[in-house]
């Protein structure tokens, strides 16, 4: 949240990107950045607008039936209260008058997740501001960059779920051998029990897939939609939760295994799925050493080129990585995406990130490697990569 203290450091990256102000706009939770960034807490049925000069005081605009979203508004900074939309779009033109307004909006939808303001209202500050540009860069600095306590929490999941993945492809094993083999579902069951146990909570997942059911990255067995883990088959756990108590942050990883030896297509496969994250974790150290901060695109770019030259790249259908910050896993953070999307953000000290290239062959096997990354989160700056031991091999169960 914006605060007194907060403010100057706010408004000297408004003047170091050369924008005259920041507009945030929310209506019914449309935008979580604005309503972060402004506090917003409670019934919210109403337009808000708050904008934040380059200097000066801050200006927040609410509906007078409704005042309570802005509760935690500093009494010294401006709030004006409007009725109808004259009203309010009298005061929102003295505020962007010929103005170079940052907005979370991505021209042609090309960073999808800062595509927060609808048309109409960019429409609005278009008739009135001399330009809207976007405000990703100031998303990441105030909104997405994670602090030293947030760092450690996420530290902390990522080495509890570590163990989880491990113990979780150890006991798939060993029940494949026995008499009752475990199905995906009692392994996602078993995981849930050991985040309680542990101490963490997750809003869905994990998936647990065999073989082709690998091959859909978003798999999650059900009661009634479920295999049996058996001797041969190829095994992927995909895993994600943070600490249930206040200040958690999200940790997100990956495993493959097999129950028994792989065949050399699978190994092959691994190989190459493992190698491209490696790829990018190399990059994105040598870069950082230097001071450097890459563009999400250009880290997608340097996995996929692996994938390519194995002659898989086809098959890799999704970005190498998306932005953990602290309120979601899929964080609205620069993502590592040059497919999907076109991230032109930079990759700056303290953002999250996972980093998890995939193949996936419909009806026959999916792989996928995912550790986790944060900008300068490691000793002495370096970029830190969770859990501490990631996977190298396949494991073989």
């Amino acid at each position: 949240m914006l605060t007194p203290a907060s403010l100057p450091r706010v408004q000297r990256a408004i003047a170091e990107l050369g924008f005259d102000g920041w507009l945030l706009y929310d209506f019914r939770g449309c935008n979580p950045i604005a309503q972060s960034m402004l506090g917003l807490e409670g019934l919210q049925t109403r337009r808000i607008f708050g904008f934040l000069p380059v200097e000066g005081t801050p200006t927040a605009l609410v509906h007078r039936i409704e005042p309570g979203p802005l509760r935690r508004w500093p009494n010294e900074w401006r709030k004006h209260e409007y009725s109808g939309w004259r009203e309010l779009e009298g005061l929102v033109t003295e505020l962007v008058r010929d103005k170079r307004v940052a907005m979370e909006y991505s021209p042609g939808d090309a960073v999808t997740v800062l595509d927060r303001v609808p048309a109409g209202v960019l429409d609005l500050i278009r008739a009135h501001a001399r330009d809207v540009l976007s405000s990703g860069e100031l998303v990441s600095l105030f909104y997405a960059v994670l602090d030293a306590q947030q760092i450690a929490a996420h530290c902390r999941a990522a080495e509890a779920i570590a163990m989880i993945a491990r113990q979780a492809m150890q006991l798939a094993g060993d029940r494949a051998r026995s008499t009752q083999p475990a199905t995906e579902y009692e392994i996602f069951q078993w995981i849930h029990n050991a985040f309680a146990r542990a101490g963490l909570t997750t809003d869905h997942g994990p998936s647990v897939s065999v073989n082709a059911n690998a091959a859909d990255p978003h798999y999650e067995p059900t009661g009634a939609l479920s295999e049996p883990i058996t001797l041969g088959s190829t095994l992927l756990i995909d895993l994600f939760a943070h600490e249930a108590r206040e200040g958690g942050v999200w940790a997100d990883q990956c495993w493959m295994g097999t129950v028994g030896p792989p065949s050399d297509r699978v190994a092959t496969l691994w190989t190459g799925v493992r190698d491209a994250r490696d790829a990018a974790i190399d990059f994105l150290r040598a870069q950082t050493r230097t001071g450097a901060a890459p563009k999400g695109a250009a880290v997608d770019d340097i996995a996929r080129g692996v994938l390519r030259q194995r002659g898989v790249a086809d098959q890799f259908t999704h970005r190498t990585g998306h932005s953990i910050d602290a309120r979601e896993l899929h964080g609205a953070g620069p993502n590592l995406d040059n497919l999907e999307t076109r991230e032109e953000r930079l990759l700056i000290p303290g953002v999250a990130f996972s980093i998890e290239p995939g193949v996936y062959f419909p009806g026959e096997v999916g792989l996928r490697s995912e550790v986790n990354a944060v900008i300068g989160g490691g000793a002495g700056g370096e970029l830190l990569i969770t859990p501490n031991e990631y996977q190298r091999e396949l494991i073989v169960v």
